[in-house]
């Protein structure tokens, strides 16, 4: 009894020195303890399947394998599970990890090889690798049998391969090397068996066939020759047979996700079937469609499972065939294991799966070996399916582990090394803080992390005394000591005690308490415009030993003070003062504002509020719809009010190719801030238009909206005609017609004045008007009575109905006609029969022409003319502005015109005294002058509808003298005289046009009307008169005043200049 406790501590003592030797021994205890690089193998090439020739002259093949490791791996082989015998003059090598195998036969060497790398963390597997042995043998040397049939009738030729592995590919011999046969929609060749395939066979197939077959191996190509089998036919079959299909793929095609898939489909038949392919229960891709024998699916996936139908059809009937693609996958990973680092005695679990068709199934491995082998181990290791759990894990857990997952694809491995650590607590890479700084008055954690397995259990001590948890003092489950309320009396040395079975340690550290950091004077909450500045006060009190810093961030985001063009400033004046400035405060700013003043040891913030106030955001979605010809509906959704609530809304538009945006009028004419709709006044008809809206509020107008999209209103009736007509000159048999050219924004329809004038001709005696109308850009005569006299007005037409009369474009129209016809050739000497001049009719000429004796001559027709000079028939003369035309008859025959003579000097000499300034009179009387002339206000009166105007002009003509030059006696007045007027204002930028058979008008002004302009001439059947314009402005509050009144305006000098040079040139011509 005495003994026992003598020999009790030697024994302990023996104990723990072979538990430590054992333990330093391990892998995991020199990991544990810093060992360098130490790891276990980790694959970086593994083996691959291997096809090797058998007739091959290479002498040996290569398997590779190799892995990174610390320290180096070791490797050794297994063939079909059973560890390989690589010693020295076997005919199996180990060179590095690579397996050589010398003089390979497939008897002895064909099999699944896996490689193995070990060092002393443990031992991994490679993937399985199969080596196999291609072959193919010789054609059979018996001759074949000839095969017969009838010319018409579909044949096939077997091919009957020799044995080989892998598959084959097949071409056939006609007669001779390399005479193949052609891949056509008559010919087909079986890929699947090597069958030739002859869908109708005619004379030109009578010969000799042989089947070549060819294998594609890794090292090598080979290929071998049939015996000739001789095709005879008989008599042609004339008949006409349905498709009947041979060549049939199968009722299940397995394939591969990647892999490519391909389905024969050849049938018989007179005529040759054509083939058809689709997807039964979906549809096929475009890519895939095709007509020929067989259908390839490149790389084929789950998507294109299913059932597919050939179908061959001919004149005569149709074949079908069905099967279904079946698509499966190799297993592929979805998680894997990593390594991992665990303490002695913790649980752990891992896991991993995978995917695949069939499902794969999983199964671990440790050190190489299958887990469940591991004797003791299974009564704290459960395996189940995926998962792989560890209780109370031990040092003997620690090593290599697999998770291997497989299906009748495949096999695939994912490795992690798992580390079991033992150690004693061990301060040396995390201490605890030597100098704890602390603010009275706030709170201080301290930690206690020392490195140890198992984990340490923690005490905390200051000075002698032991700490436990009190109301001020806790310590949490990870060892970290929390101290509350700090006062002067807790500074003083903290100690941590952390032990484990394998040992114990200590570290400590000393708590010094400082004065707190305290905000003084925080930032106040404000309310500011757009653009304003503001100043956020911080100012903080703090320990005069450390240093204090200001951090300010908006809405948890660190302001930026250094950021170029920024718009905050920093206060620099002292270091207890952090204030903040604002330049130009943007809506962006706007937001909660934290100033922090902090130290080592603590810190204390603030916040403040700062709203910005600014006009509205802009609208969103806007809409338009309801679209007229002059005024459309938009509609839109309210933006940000940004604090300030919206006053009222303004509506934008712009038209192309301009681009600039104008204020329109509206409906309601005041838009309201809550209102989202509102109709669009005043805009022209047919006009591209983009709209866009703005909101105001009391701080002003914000951001207009994005532009809506582009629309177009509906035509309507030309609301202005076009000005300028005038007439006279040119050259012999001609009558010139001038216009000036309007605004594009006035044309108001597609067929507008602009791209479709009108030119009306009136008769003399009749007053029904003939118009020549024009195609954009040109004229053409109308499909009337084209021979008729005529005077001219002119008519702007849209698509919808008619406009007022007035001009057509810039330039001018040569009406004319040459008096004489030439003769034909082949005995014509003059025109057709009875052709009269309706034109010079008009003014008193008459022409005609002898009886022609061809009874092929062609009618009159009308030939337009412009420099150079070029004719067409009258269907389709056109007649464009800008050009001189002629209105000429002429005689045809033959297809070639008669000579065209001079029109009379009398008439000539009219029509060059019709200049623009004149007008054809109507009834047949001679021209006048005619003007705007004597234009006056008659005052401003007041009535129930608003201000009024009153204006009068009268209409007088030109003085005797300037007629009589031209050889025209003055007329009485007409009594179909109109007074035409133009008028524009600034509150309606479209021009408005008025119409009155009297010498005045009255025009109603709006009372915000500030300006106003007024165009009057007198217009006629004759045409319009020189126009007169008339400037209206209000003068005062309520009275309007007239300015600018126009006299009759006089002939420019240009139009004088040009009547007396084209007299000169007259004269001379009439001496000649």
């Amino acid at each position: 009894m005495g003994t026992r406790p003598r020999t009790k501590p030697h024994l302990l003592l023996l104990l723990l020195l072979l538990a430590t030797r054992a333990l330093v021994s391990s892998p995991a205890w020199n990991l544990a303890q810093g060992s360098p690089a130490a790891f276990g193998p980790v694959f970086e090439d593994q083996p691959l399947g291997l096809l090797f020739p058998e007739e091959s002259t290479e002498e040996q093949v290569t398997l590779v394998c190799r892995a990174r490791a610390s320290p180096p791996a070791t490797y050794r082989w297994k063939m079909n599970g059973t560890e390989m015998n690589l010693g020295l003059g076997s005919r199996h090598q180990l060179v590095g990890g690579n397996l050589v195998i010398m003089n390979p036969t497939k008897a002895q060497d064909a099999g699944v090889y896996q490689c193995l790398a070990s060092n002393p963390v443990g031992t991994v597997v490679s993937r399985e690798a199969v080596l196999r042995f291609g072959f193919l043998q010789e054609f059979s040397k018996e001759e074949r049998d000839p095969v017969k049939a009838h010319e018409g009738w579909g044949v096939m030729l077997p091919c009957n391969p020799p044995a080989h592995y892998p598959g084959l590919s097949y071409r056939w011999l006609l007669n001779e090397f390399p005479n193949f046969i052609p891949t056509d929609g008559r010919h087909f060749v079986s890929q699947t068996t090597g069958n030739l395939y002859i869908a109708r066979t005619n004379a030109s197939d009578l010969g000799n066939y042989s089947c070549l077959a060819t294998s594609h191996m890794d090292f090598s190509t080979k290929s071998v020759f049939s015996k000739f089998a001789q095709l005879n036919l008989a008599a042609e079959d004339p008949r006409l047979f349905a498709p009947s299909i041979k060549a049939r793929f199968p009722a299940e095609t397995y394939a591969l996700v990647g892999q490519q898939v391909t389905l024969e489909c050849f049938a018989f038949g007179n005529p040759v079937p054509r083939i058809k392919w689709r997807k039964v229960d979906g549809s096929l891709s475009p890519q895939w469609a095709t007509a020929e024998p067989t259908l390839q699916i490149p790389s084929v996936s789950f998507e294109d499972e299913g059932t597919y139908e050939c179908e061959a059809e001919n004149s005569r009937g149709r074949d079908t065939v069905q099967g279904r693609i079946i698509v499966q996958a190799q297993p592929e990973w979805l998680k894997v294991i990593s390594d991992t680092e665990a303490d002695i005695g913790a649980n752990l679990r891992w896991g991993c799966a995978a995917a695949g068709k069939p499902r794969p199934t999983v199964r671990w491995l440790r050190n190489g070996e299958p887990l469940a082998s591991q004797g003791s181990a299974q009564n704290r290791v459960e395996v189940s399916a995926g998962d792989l759990r560890f209780s109370k894990l031990s040092l003997e857990d620690s090593g290599m582990y697999q998770c291997v997952a497989e299906n009748k694809h495949g096999t695939i491995y994912a490795s992690a090394e798992l580390a079991v650590q033992a150690l004693a607590p061990d301060f040396r890479q995390n201490p605890v803080r030597r100098l704890i700084p602390a603010a009275r008055g706030g709170e201080i954690s301290i930690a206690c992390q020392p490195r140890a397995a198992p984990k340490a259990t923690v005490l905390w001590s200051k000075g002698t005394e032991i700490l436990v948890n009190s109301s001020r003092l806790t310590v949490t489950p990870d060892g970290t000591l929390v101290i509350r309320n700090i006062s002067r009396s807790d500074e003083g040395r903290y100690t941590c005690f952390a032990e484990n079975f394998m040992g114990k340690a200590n570290s400590t550290g000393v708590l010094s308490v400082r004065d707190a950091t305290k905000i003084t004077l925080a930032p106040s909450s404000a309310d500011i415009n757009l653009g304003d500045n503001l100043t956020l006060q911080c100012h903080a009190s703090h320990d005069p030993t450390m240093d204090l810093t200001f951090t300010w961030t908006l809405d948890d985001f660190p302001i930026d003070f250094d950021k170029p063009g920024g718009h905050y400033r920093r206060a620099s004046v002292k270091e207890t003062v952090g204030d903040l400035t604002i330049l130009s405060a943007q809506l962006r700013h706007g937001g909660t504002y934290e100033c922090m003043a902090q130290t080592v040891v603590d810190s204390a913030s603030k916040e403040a509020t700062v709203l910005v106030r600014g006009p509205p955001g802009p609208p969103g979605g806007v809409v338009v719809r309801d679209i007229g010809d002059t005024t459309v509906q938009l509609s839109w959704s309210r933006g940000f009010d940004n604090h300030s609530p919206i006053a009222k809304y303004t509506l934008q538009a712009r038209t192309r190719p301009a681009g600039k945006w104008k204020q329109v009028r509206t409906n309601p004419a005041n838009i309201e801030g809550n209102a989202e709709t509102a109709q669009v006044l005043g805009l022209t008809p047919w006009m591209d238009y983009e709209f866009r809206v703005l909101a105001s509020n009391i701080l002003g107008t914000g951001e207009p909206s994005g532009p809506s999209s582009r629309i177009r209103t509906k035509e309507a009736v030309p609301s202005v005609a076009p000005s300028g007509l005038g007439g006279g000159g040119g050259a012999p048999g001609e009558l010139i017609v001038n216009w000036t050219a309007g605004q594009q924004q006035l044309a108001d329809g597609p067929s507008a004045w602009r791209r479709h004038p009108v030119l009306r001709l009136q008769q003399r005696e009749h007053p029904a008007l003939h118009a020549l109308r024009g195609q954009d850009p040109q004229l053409q005569p109308a499909r009337g009575r084209p021979r008729e006299p005529h005077g001219h007005s002119v008519l702007c037409r849209g698509r919808a109905q008619g406009g007022p009369h007035q001009g057509l474009g810039q330039g001018h129209l040569i009406l004319g006609d040459e008096r004489d016809l030439g003769a034909c050739a082949a005995g014509h000497e003059r025109g057709p029969p009875g052709v009269r001049d309706p034109l010079l009719e008009s003014w008193g000429q008459r022409s005609s022409c002898r009886p022609s004796e061809d009874s092929r001559a062609g009618d009159p027709c009308l030939r337009h003319r412009s420099a150079p000079q070029h004719q067409v028939p009258c269907d389709r003369a056109g007649l464009q502005p800008g050009r001189h035309w002629a209105r000429q008859p002429f005689h045809q025959c033959n297809n070639h015109e008669a000579p065209a003579s001079a029109t009379s000097r009398q008439h000539l000499l009219d029509l060059l005294q019709l200049q623009p300034e004149h007008q054809v009179g109507p009834c047949g009387r001679p021209p006048k002058r005619v003007c705007s002339h004597r234009l006056q206000a008659s005052g401003v009166f007041k009535t129930q509808g608003g201000s009024h105007t009153g204006l009068e002009a009268g209409a007088v003509r030109a003085p005797p003298s300037d007629l009589s030059r031209a050889g025209w006696k003055a007329a009485p007045r007409c009594k179909d005289i109109f007074l035409q007027m133009l008028y524009q204002n600034d509150l309606h930028p479209t021009p408005i046009l008025h119409l009155t058979s009297k010498n005045w008008i009255e025009i109603p002004m709006l009372e915000d009307t500030g300006h106003a302009l007024v165009q009057i001439r007198t217009t006629g059947p004759g045409g319009d008169g020189i126009p007169a314009e008339v400037h209206i402005v209000r003068n005062g509050g309520t009275s309007m005043m007239v300015e600018n009144a126009a006299a009759c305006l006089a002939p420019h000098p240009s139009a004088i200049l040009s009547r007396s040079v084209l007299m000169l040139i007259l004269i001379g011509y009439l001496e000649l």
